[in-house]
């Protein structure tokens, strides 16, 4: 049984640091691109972070502007998206999600799972 568990969210003011988690279980991890998405409030879930399978190439969504930095741990099975600068409408759902020899940047609609996310709250 394939399992993607969020992990990292919080209340941070503006400026703040956080760091999300994605533990990955039932996969073979190193075959899979890792995703990072975002829904805020009454808006559409959107992409934010990409990390290819190979490990050697990443790709951001334009609104992150050098602020977040995607990166893996395949010995932990683990994805991670640290987030620096962070700013009020940066408030969202931060889901991850893992897509079987997945392009970069891809779509969404490609990825095969997603984990159930993690509130991320940034206080102005």
């Amino acid at each position: 049984q394939v399992q993607l568990v969020e992990s990292g969210g919080g209340l941070v003011q503006a400026g703040g640091s956080l760091r999300l988690s994605c533990a990955a279980s039932g996969v073979t991890f190193s075959q899979y691109t890792m995703g990072w998405f975002r829904q805020a409030p009454g808006k559409e879930r959107e992409f934010a972070a990409v990390i290819r399978w190979t490990g050697s190439d990443t790709y951001y969504a334009s609104f992150v502007t050098g602020r977040f930095t995607i990166s893996r741990d395949v010995a932990k099975n683990t994805v991670y998206l640290q987030m620096n600068n962070l700013k009020p409408e940066d408030t969202a759902v931060y889901y991850c999600a893992a897509e079987r020899w997945g392009s970069v940047p891809g779509m969404m609609t490609d990825y095969d799972y997603w984990g159930q996310g993690t509130q991320v709250t940034v206080s102005s």
